[in-house]
């Protein structure tokens, strides 16, 4: 006979794992009760212009983590076309989030990655999306990391789109 023991994981509705526990600013999770940043949720929708506008918002406050989410949220309901651009912004932010919680070889694994598949879609990547600026930063950023100066990585630094001319 087994002795089965409840699943501690927090479950939604349909049955996945969801953490539910409240996030600091890193996106480390916190004791349950403990006050925290406000989450995306899980079953957030974004527009491309959405996301790209609130992930903007989230690095210029120094949330990487955040911004990471936003952007995972845009690439999972992204045209297949467009699906590595997203994939690559959403690694450069966790890449971000990794060099503020002080994990360099994470950050740099993931900045790198990122880097390289928004640079494929080259100056003519869709919503506007800066993916020679977006590639040029990931790189920059990682190897500030590898050169030990991961407290000069500025996620505000980090712009998404292409310059609007007037």
């Amino acid at each position: 006979m087994t002795n089965r023991t409840r699943d501690p994981r927090d479950r939604g509705a349909d049955g996945r794992a969801q953490n539910q526990r409240p996030r600091d600013r890193y996106g480390r999770p916190l004791p349950y009760g403990t006050p925290g940043v406000p989450r995306v949720p899980d079953d957030a929708v974004f527009t491309p212009a959405e996301g790209l506008a609130e992930a903007q918002r989230l690095l210029e406050e120094g949330y990487a983590f955040h911004a990471h989410e936003v952007l995972e949220a845009v690439w999972k309901a992204s045209e297949a076309s467009e699906r590595e651009l997203w994939r690559g912004l959403a690694q450069v932010a966790v890449g971000l989030t990794h060099a503020q919680r002080g994990n360099a070889v994470g950050a740099v694994r993931l900045l790198r990655r990122g880097a390289e598949r928004v640079a494929g879609y080259g100056p003519d990547a869709p919503h506007g999306v800066d993916a020679a600026g977006v590639a040029a930063y990931g790189r920059a950023a990682a190897d500030r990391v590898e050169a030990g100066q991961a407290d000069r990585v500025d996620p505000a630094g980090l712009r998404l789109t292409r310059a609007q001319s007037v």
